[in-house]
C-alpha cells in the first residue's frame, strides 16, 4: 500500500532514495562513448573525420538534480498520481521518458486555467527546474497535495534579486522571454511583494526602446502597447522607470544581458547624472555559472578551425538556442534534439537560428578530412550526444567499436 498522504507537505531536499535510483538515471542518461572520448582529450580521430566535443556541455548541477529528485518522487511514491506542472527541463526525449513512468503533465495555464482542478490531497506534484508560478504553488498546498520542488538554485538567486529590488522600491528588469517558464515564475515571485512591478525586455532592441522612455523621449503610451504582455497590472512608465533594478533569466546570451545592461545604465546616467546612479540603478547578474561555462566552452571549440558544428538539446531550450546563436555566423550550425533528426548522410533536420519551425538541410556532411564540432544544452543527456556521435561515424562509413566503446542502448 502506498502512504499515508500528508497534507501540504513539500520536498525539496530529495526524498531519502537517490542511491536506488542511481542506476536506473544512469542507464537512462548516461553514455560510455561520451565517457571515453572525455578521457581522450574530448576528440576521436578516425580516417577522413575528426570529431571534436566542448569542454563543458549537456546536464548541469540543476537538471542532474531535478531529474533525480523526479526519479525519487517515483520510487517513493508508487501507488499514487504524480502530475508536474510543466517541464521538468526543455528536452523532449527526458520528459518522454517521465511519462513512461506514469508522471502527468499538467496543460499550461492559457491552455486550461482550470489545470488544477481533480488535484487533491492523494496526489503528488512536482516542481519543474525553472520554478512555478507562486499562485499555483499556493493553490496546491491548500489543495493538500504533496509538492516536490525541483527548483535550480540558480532560478532562487533570481527570485531573491527581484524580491529585494521590489523591496526596496524598485522595478525589477529582467532580460528574458516573458512566456518562459523561468521567468514567468519569477514575475509572479515579484507581485507577491506589496507595490512589486516588473518589465521583461527581450533583446537589445527592446532595451533601446526602455532606455527611450527612461531619457524620457517616449511616449507613455507607446511605451505601454509595445510592452503590454511584459509589464506588471497597472504598470506607470513615469513612475515605475524612475528606479529600476536588473535581473537575467539564467539561460539567456550572458554577452547580450551585458549589453542590456549598458544601454540602461547609460540612459539613467543621462537622465538623473552619474552622481545619483546609484539610486536610480541596481543590476546582478543572475546568468548561471553552467550557461556561462557552456557559452564560453563554445568559444573555445570555434577556435578549433571546424567545418560544422552540431549543436544537441531541445528547440525549445533557451540555453541551447543561445549555444546556435553564438556559432551560426562563424561556422554552419546545425541545432537538432537528438540523433533522430540525423536522417543520413545527405539530410538533417534541424532549427535555424532565429526560425520557428525546422527545416531540411541535404549534404550536411560532405566530403573527406571533415572536423566536426559538437556541444549540447544543459538539458541534453550524454546518451544523447553519444547517439549523435555514433550515427555521424556511421555515415562515413566508420565504426564507433574501431575507436571507442559505444554508448549502448
Amino acid at each position: 500500500m502506498g502512504e499515508t498522504p500528508i497534507k501540504g507537505r513539500i520536498y525539496n531536499k530529495g526524498l531519502g532514495h537517490k542511491d536506488q535510483v542511481a542506476g536506473v538515471l544512469a542507464d537512462d542518461f548516461h553514455s560510455g562513448l561520451v565517457e571515453a572520448l572525455k578521457t581522450r582529450g574530448y576528440s576521436l580521430e578516425a580516417p577522413g573525420l575528426t570529431l571534436l566535443l566542448a569542454r563543458e556541455f549537456g546536464f548541469c548541477y540543476g537538471v542532474d538534480r531535478a531529474l533525480g529528485y523526479a526519479y525519487e518522487t517515483c520510487r517513493r511514491f508508487p501507488d499514487r498520481r504524480i502530475f508536474i506542472t510543466g517541464d521538468v527541463i526543455h528536452n523532449p526525449r527526458v520528459n518522454e521518458r517521465l511519462r513512461s513512468l506514469g508522471v502527468k503533465y499538467l496543460p499550461q495555464k492559457d491552455e486550461d486555467p482550470d489545470r488544477l482542478e481533480g488535484i487533491g490531497p492523494g496526489d503528488v506534484v512536482l516542481l519543474p527546474a525553472f520554478g512555478a508560478e507562486r499562485e499555483d504553488v499556493d493553490r496546491l498546498e491548500e489543495l493538500g497535495c504533496t509538492i516536490v520542488d525541483t527548483t535550480c538554485g540558480s532560478v532562487l538567486l533570481v527570485w531573491k534579486s527581484v524580491e529585494k529590488y521590489a523591496r526596496d522600491g524598485y522595478t525589477a528588469v529582467i532580460h528574458g522571454k516573458h512566456y518562459h517558464a523561468e521567468t514567468r515564475a519569477a514575475c509572479s515571485q515579484i507581485l507577491k511583494i506589496p507595490g512589486g512591478r516588473y518589465l521583461v525586455l527581450l533583446d537589445l532592441n527592446e532595451a533601446r526602446i526602455a532606455a527611450e522612455m527612461i531619457r524620457d523621449r517616449l511616449n507613455p503610451r507607446e511605451f505601454l502597447g509595445t510592452f503590454h504582455q511584459q509589464i506588471s497590472p497597472g504598470f506607470d512608465p513615469l513612475r515605475d522607470m524612475e528606479k529600476i533594478g536588473l535581473a537575467n533569466q539564467t539561460t539567456m546570451l550572458s554577452s547580450e544581458s551585458l549589453a542590456v545592461g549598458g544601454i540602461l545604465r547609460e540612459a539613467m546616467a543621462d537622465r538623473y547624472g552619474m552622481d545619483k546612479l546609484g539610486e536610480h540603478y541596481r543590476s546582478f547578474e543572475t546568468i548561471c555559472s553552467a550557461t556561462q561555462d557552456r557559452q564560453d566552452a563554445v568559444e573555445e571549440l570555434l577556435k578549433q578551425k571546424l567545418d560544422l558544428l552540431i549543436v544537441i538539446g531541445g528547440h525549445n531550450s533557451s540555453n541551447t538556442g543561445h549555444l546556435a546563436e553564438i556559432s551560426h555566423r562563424t561556422v554552419p550550425t546545425y541545432h537538432v534534439e537528438g540523433a533522430r533528426d540525423l536522417l543520413g548522410a545527405d539530410a538533417i533536420r534541424h532549427l535555424p537560428v532565429g526560425a520557428a519551425e525546422t527545416v531540411i538541410t541535404k549534404n550536411w556532411l560532405p566530403g573527406r578530412d571533415l572536423r566536426v564540432g559538437l556541444t549540447a544544452g544543459a538539458s541534453t543527456p550524454d546518451r544523447q550526444v553519444g547517439r549523435v556521435i555514433e550515427l555521424i561515424l556511421k555515415f562515413k562509413g566508420l565504426s564507433c567499436e574501431d575507436y571507442l566503446k559505444p554508448s549502448g542502448g
